[in-house]
């Protein structure tokens, strides 16, 4: 039997694609969370075979915690399920070791059989968010990208430094970096572009 876990914020998707799964002859839904803490914490305790997990959720996104199971060498393997067909966020979701990255509009005999692939130890991905994908790369460093995540949290450029044990004179280097490779007036515009663009 496989164990899965769905997060997902939407509550009335939340439950169609819990009773949906639930039919399915091998598989149980063991647990549900409705934002990405609550996802995290569920998962590291029911350890399930695989979650279901949307992106965009409150407190933590479904990358968030792919990045923290990921880092805490969870077994669960994590199927991101989107509306978005976002550059940034195929490659975020692959750099954090996902095992599936699909559509949501696609049908539920599909996600099943996605399901059971990625028990099987393959990797599923919908050809569209591929091809997005490969047409717009993240022109930001990782390094570019944490700051810009902080930058957009609303934290000034003291706060930085201190989170990320860096001079200050170093974090306005990589800010003005940043807001020349997006082409923005300043911070909050180039955080407005890279979350637009799926790039943090």
């Amino acid at each position: 039997m496989i164990r899965i876990f769905i997060a997902e914020d939407q509550r009335m998707l939340l439950s169609a694609l819990g009773s949906l799964l639930g039919m399915e002859e091998d598989m149980e839904v063991i647990g549900q969370a409705v934002n990405g803490r609550e996802a995290l914490e569920a998962i590291l305790k029911l350890k399930p075979d695989v979650c279901l997990m949307d992106i965009e959720m409150p407190v933590l996104s479904g990358l968030d915690v792919a990045g923290e199971l990921a880092k805490k060498n969870a077994l669960t393997k994590v199927i991101i399920l989107t509306t978005f067909a976002r550059p940034g966020y195929f490659e975020r979701a692959v750099k954090s070791g996902v095992h599936g990255y699909l559509l949501k509009d696609g049908e539920i005999r599909e996600l099943a059989d996605a399901i059971r692939k990625c028990m099987a130890g393959k990797r599923v991905f919908s050809p569209e968010l591929m091809f997005d994908a490969i047409r717009e790369e993240n022109p930001l460093t990782e390094r570019e990208q944490q700051i810009l995540r902080l930058a957009a949290l609303g934290k000034t450029t003291k706060a930085i430094t201190e989170e990320l044990y860096l001079s200050s004179g170093t974090v306005r280097n990589y800010i003005s970096d940043i807001i020349h490779k997006l082409g923005a007036n300043n911070r909050t515009e180039a955080a407005s572009i890279a979350e637009e663009k799926g790039w943090i």
